[in-house]
């Protein structure tokens, strides 16, 4: 007999967390529009890759470290976006190239995470 997975859903005890992972006091209420963004994001990112309607409870905490991980690395909230690394430097009238941070960041993010993803996914024909 298969184990029945059991899903959460998302509740203000979730942005409260999340905020406080992120050192964001909690009645802060400046970044909570990009908190709930990211959080319901990674949500979104769990259940497409998973296929499933929710994401597994088993999945909790690496639901938060996706959340930080949008957080921090796409600039969510800012209206400037992120560099991204260094990807050359010149001195003879200083010149600094970066490689372009969205299309690294994307490419990287699940694969950080797929070993715990995999655990959950539904193959879907």
């Amino acid at each position: 007999m298969r184990k029945r997975i059991k899903y959460f859903q998302l509740s203000e005890v979730e942005y409260n967390k999340l905020k406080s992972l992120l050192g964001i006091e909690e009645s802060n209420k400046e970044k909570d529009s990009s908190i709930q963004f990211c959080l319901e994001d990674a949500y979104e990112v769990i259940s497409n890759y998973c296929n499933t309607d929710g994401v597994a409870e088993g999945l909790y905490n690496t639901l938060f470290r996706i959340a930080i991980d949008l957080y921090r690395h796409e600039n969510i909230g800012s209206e400037e976006s992120s560099l991204g690394s260094v990807s050359s430097i010149s001195e003879g009238d200083t010149s600094v190239s970066y490689r372009s941070s969205n299309s690294e960041f994307k490419e990287s993010l699940l694969k950080d995470y797929k070993k715990q993803l995999n655990r959950y996914r539904k193959l879907v024909f």
